[in-house]
């Protein structure tokens, strides 16, 4: 039976459930009554169960679809305005013990060239991603015991925090690593990290064991269960999702829903975010091996979906997808994305050619930070660098609480104008200020406390006289 406050992954992810799930929706998407009370529950803002989200995942209705895309613009706004968080990876090392077939990093794999920073390399990298005006990074790193310890992890992530460059400080750093142990995640959690990140790639059992034949990754229940073990380390901010195409899309989309629902059930908050990644073309990885293949109408359903599902999780959109499918996705729940991002190990110093490549996967957006935020002006988003919540204490169920009463507009727009601000006085181009300072202005506004609005004005003043790092 199906058990979401479980701690064991094929009780709290059943594929009995998934399946049952499945023929559900089959059997009901013509079932127009049923269809519209699901999308009356959706307008409360309240979220909804993995069975409800899959029948409207089966509805091809034009109209239906059409109503779920503007309830998830909706949703979006009501809980995120039009703020966009940037953030940028990188990758710290390609070394990786485990077989995944999807991905380049896999043991077997002779032609890529293998990398892994040093603690200088490190710098050089993060002072070149201080110099595009970064200030949320998401550290990457293949799977290896020597190579890739915790040990290395952590000092790499002191070292990042430790470089303050002309203007530029990192100031949150999130780590997407492979599961570990409870004791590690308290040390990841004591170093200071921003969201621990894993994601499942499939929750498929059977095909998750097929994917990853050998490595300490083909354990399904460790992996499986790793935001457990993150949960009772003390970290209380989690990022899960997908990589889709490995799985049908149907069975991948239920299984993630009800491990939002799991942590929700078992910890009192559900995931902080929500990645949703595509398969693409890498080094020694052909996309047509694979024949799960997700089309761009169905992604665009899915996201809108989780959105109206999921309501108060960000959920984020890498530079795997092209800048017109990311304009789209943000019409359709996306909250975080990436922004003049580099897949390769040392790629932000050091240009490497295709025959030298160190990346994870090829990318298909290459604009530039400073042409994403100007493109995100234009389309009248909030380009925002604030970590102010994480640096004050509002994470977990804290941060849940304020998303979900309201309160949190009262910080998080006021810090998404005062780091813009920054932004555009260090870093960006003439055209891309001229942009930001008018919707600065007209924004300014839109603060609802009068307290507050009066305050950001005067630290708005003070980043044009030089001074930096204010936060509500």
């Amino acid at each position: 039976m199906y058990n979401p406050k479980s701690t064991i992954a094929t009780e709290f992810i059943s594929d009995s459930e998934i399946r049952a799930t499945m023929e559900y929706a089959r059997e009901n998407r013509g079932n127009r009554a049923l269809v519209e009370s699901v999308l009356e529950k959706a307008r409360a803002f309240k979220g909804l169960t993995h069975r409800e989200a899959a029948l409207l995942l089966e509805c091809d209705d034009h109209e239906i679809v059409e109503r779920i895309y503007s309830l998830a613009n909706e949703i979006k706004h009501h809980f995120y305005g039009n703020r966009i968080v940037m953030f940028a990876p990188l990758y710290l090392s390609n070394y990786c013990v485990n077989g995944c077939v999807y991905c380049p990093y896999h043991a077997k794999n002779r032609s890529i060239r293998r990398k892994r920073l040093t603690q200088d390399e490190i710098r050089a990298e993060v002072m070149a991603l201080q110099d595009m005006g970064h200030k949320r990074l998401a550290l990457e790193a293949g799977e290896h015991p020597t190579m890739n310890p915790i040990e290395y992890i952590l000092e790499s992530i002191k070292t990042i925090y430790s470089i303050k460059h002309r203007n530029g400080a990192i100031r949150r750093v999130n780590v997407n690593i492979a599961a570990t142990t409870v004791e590690n995640y308290r040390r990841l959690r004591d170093a200071g990290i921003g969201t621990y990140i894993l994601f499942q790639e499939t929750y498929n059992k059977e095909n998750y064991e097929a994917l990853h034949p050998t490595g300490p990754k083909s354990d399904y229940a460790y992996h499986t269960e790793a935001m457990d073990r993150a949960m009772q380390g003390g970290i209380d901010d989690v990022g899960i999702g997908v990589l889709f195409g490995l799985e049908t899309y149907r069975y991948d989309f239920i299984g993630m829903l009800m491990h939002a629902e799991h942590l929700e059930a078992t910890y009192g908050v559900g995931p902080h975010t929500i990645s949703v990644p595509r398969l693409c073309k890498a080094d020694d990885v052909d996309t047509a091996d694979f024949e799960n293949a997700v089309p761009d109408d169905i992604f665009y359903r899915i996201v809108a979906i989780i959105r109206i599902a999921v309501p108060y999780t960000g959920m984020i959109i890498s530079t795997r997808e092209s800048a017109a499918s990311r304009e789209r996705l943000l019409e359709l729940g996306i909250s975080q994305i990436s922004g003049g991002s580099r897949t390769s190990v040392g790629g932000y110093v050091t240009e490497e050619t295709p025959d030298d490549s160190s990346a994870q996967f090829d990318i298909a957006d290459h604009r530039s930070l400073d042409e994403v935020v100007g493109w995100l002006l234009d389309l009248d988003h909030i380009p925002s660098f604030c970590t102010a919540c994480y640096r004050e204490g509002r994470t977990g169920d804290r941060f849940m609480t304020l998303l979900k009463n309201g309160q949190i507009s009262n910080c998080c727009l006021p810090n998404a104008l005062i780091t813009l601000k920054e932004y555009l006085r260090d870093y960006a181009s003439p055209d891309t200020r001229v942009k930001g300072e008018a919707m600065i202005k007209r924004l300014l506004s839109d603060v609802p406390n009068e307290r507050v609005r009066a305050k950001a004005a005067d630290y708005l003043s003070k980043i044009d006289n030089g001074e930096r790092d204010f936060r509500f």
